[in-house]
């Protein structure tokens, strides 16, 4: 690892790039994102192509006039499409050994590489080279290490699958330390204690778990930070995890295949890193949109106008810390979970999972929970304290939600709570 680089992403993320002027951050933005096509349209073979389709082939890319991808898009022209010299076949060949074997260190041709599904199942693949893993780990560093102290910090990092991405934030001055979410519960909190992390970063259903564990007497950590990553952080539960864990603010890490895409800052607000991407809107109304996304340094696996399938909220105000990042109210997760409930005349009626999350939280009698749409007008709706009491509350709230939002009452179906740890929590998903 190039320890020089590491630091050189730090000290630019820390220090350097805090745009307070959101005309010096779209200059930036340009002046990366001319350097980025200009290197693609050489040496991208799919880049190349569109280049030389242009009127006039001789000129740089414009962003504007590329196509859009996404994860089909991605796999079916990856061997095209990264820079080195990698195929699809053989890439997903060692992505799948090292999910089988549970050992993520192998690499190809010094490239790491990593299967994802996200949270709708559908495979795909990521690779990113030596020296993007250094410019990511000293980003993230830059972003998550508190201020002040920065020399014996120990990060606890729980996820479904390591990667040498990860590894990447170890040296001499960081312990970092991987818990595999597939190990048992208690096996990893009897590590966790034995460790003592310094910051705790992991999914907010392992959060949840671990908080229970500190209320049940189990788990005696004291971490100076707390992040969440791979879920959607709920309002609720994120009250339920600062107070276990003695926090004023538990940060989030908008991480994703495509990105290291927001961050949170001291005071709470979660910031797109658009230092590093620059992001596109297609909006939804009320604030929300789907963000279509180019990383502005990845080279490897080129991300270049990539639509997610996410739903974000853009906040409505600038946030008082003063930064020119577009600051958000939330990720709401992703598009194809927001429910389609019936109005009067029939037509379906989109519901935003955040609408739903509050509704429940004001219902009464339960702390977990999950809502499902099963059916045109039914939503099955699992809760860990299954009584009489309790299904009249969600049944009053979904009521109260109907009338305010013009959608008819939908059958409720009642069931026991209970959730996969190897799978990514989604309190409302849409399974039709």
């Amino acid at each position: 690892m190039s320890a020089l680089t590491v630091l050189r992403a730090f000290s630019q993320t820390r220090w350097s790039r805090r745009f307070r002027s959101p005309d010096r951050l779209a200059a930036h933005q340009r002046r990366l994102l001319l350097r980025h096509l200009r290197f693609l349209g050489r040496h991208s073979p799919y880049f190349t192509a569109l280049a030389a389709q242009q009127e006039r082939p001789g000129d740089p890319l414009e962003l504007q006039r590329l196509p859009l991808m996404d994860k089909a898009v991605m796999m079916a022209t990856f061997d095209a499409m990264n820079t080195v010299g990698l195929r699809r076949d053989d890439v997903l060949a060692l992505a799948l050994e090292s999910e089988r074997s549970r050992d993520f260190t192998p690499t190809l041709h010094g490239v790491s590489v990593g299967l994802s599904s996200g949270t709708s199942g559908h495979r795909g693949l990521f690779v990113v080279s030596r020296r993007e893993r250094e410019r990511w780990a000293g980003t993230v560093l830059a972003r998550f290490l508190p201020p002040g102290r920065i020399l014996g910090q120990r990060i606890a990092f729980f996820l479904r699958a390591d990667n040498t991405l990860y590894e990447t934030v170890q040296s001499r001055v960081v312990s970092f330390r991987f818990f595999d979410v597939y190990d048992e519960a208690a096996e990893n909190v009897r590590r966790l204690g034995a460790y003592r992390p310094t910051l705790l970063v992991a999914p907010p259903s392992v959060l949840l778990m671990l908080a229970a564990a500190v209320r049940a007497g189990e788990l005696d950590i004291d971490p100076i930070r707390v992040v969440s990553v791979a879920e959607v952080l709920q309002p609720g539960d994120e009250a339920v995890i600062a107070a276990a864990f003695g926090q004023e603010v538990i940060h989030q890490a908008y991480q994703c295949t495509e990105g290291f895409l927001a961050h949170t800052c001291a005071l709470g607000t979660l910031h797109l890193n658009e230092d590093l991407v620059a992001v596109e809107r297609e909006e939804l109304g009320d604030g929300r949109f789907i963000p279509i996304v180019t990383d502005l340094t990845r080279r490897a696996q080129p991300i270049v106008r990539y639509r997610l399938n996410d739903v974000l909220r853009s906040r409505s105000t600038p946030c008082p810390c003063g930064s020119a990042l577009t600051a958000l109210d939330g990720i709401e997760g992703r598009e194809d979970d927001v429910l389609l409930l019936p109005g009067p005349d029939g037509q379906p009626i989109r519901v935003y999972s955040d609408l739903i999350v509050r509704a429940m939280m004001y219902a009464e009698g339960f702390e977990e929970f999950r809502v499902v749409q099963t059916g045109e007008e039914q939503l099955t709706v699992a809760v860990d304290a299954l009584n009489a009491e309790v299904e009249r509350s969600v049944a009053l709230e979904m009521s109260i939600l109907g009338r305010r939002l013009g959608f008819r009452p939908p059958a409720l179906v009642f069931q026991q709570y209970s959730h996969d740890g190897s799978k990514k929590l989604r309190r409302v998903e849409r399974a039709l």
